[in-house]
């Protein structure tokens, strides 16, 4: 089969470049809202379906197309991608010196009318305290505005912020790969 890959985010692409597969890129725009009374994992798991249905008419027989979408939640709070700087710190506030969760949802769609595979993972970040000093200087330079959450566990505030992870270091950035390694497996098999 041959995969597709619809997400623009860098971090995806590159997770899958280093589990060794080959695959096209599909980008679409999709409405990421999603219905009031889900949670946490549901809400992650909803929106990566939610994209994959929207490419399901295009797709061949003989492709596997991958969504995921991340969410951060803070107790029961949504914490999506930041509108500005001030969301961005602001959010960054809430997370410093606490510990939140960090949800994927992967939708594993094949063109050739088997039903999809839905999960999400959860990772609990745990951040150690931050100054405004830091926060500021992480929005500044590192402009976190693609990000949910407002930060990336690979780049600055990661490395100074992230004291402990419960779960996977992987899910954090954008993508399970262990748990989509073996979901695609199955599909293989």
């Amino acid at each position: 089969m041959n995969l597709i890959l619809a997400s623009g985010s860098p971090r995806r692409r590159q997770l899958l470049t280093d589990l060794g597969l080959t695959y096209e890129i599909r980008l679409r725009e999709v409405d990421e809202s999603f219905p009031a009374h889900l949670r946490r994992a549901e809400i992650a798991a909803y929106l990566a379906r939610h994209k994959a249905e929207a490419y399901r008419a295009d797709l061949a027989p003989n492709e596997l197309l991958l969504t995921a979408d991340t969410i951060v939640c803070l107790a029961d709070d949504v914490l999506n991608k930041p509108a500005d700087a001030a969301e961005a710190r602001q959010m960054l506030a809430r997370l410093q010196g606490r510990a939140h969760q960090v949800y994927t949802g992967v939708c594993l769609l094949p063109g050739d009318g088997r039903p999809p595979v839905v999960f999400a993972d959860e990772t609990t970040v745990h951040f150690r305290p931050l100054s405004e000093a830091e926060i500021a200087f992480y929005v500044a330079h590192y402009q976190p505005f693609d990000k949910a959450g407002a930060y990336g566990a690979q780049d600055w505030l990661g490395l100074v912020a992230i004291d402990r992870l419960e779960g996977s270091y992987f899910n954090v950035m954008g993508l399970p790969t262990h748990r989509v390694w073996a979901a695609l497996q199955a599909f293989l098999n």
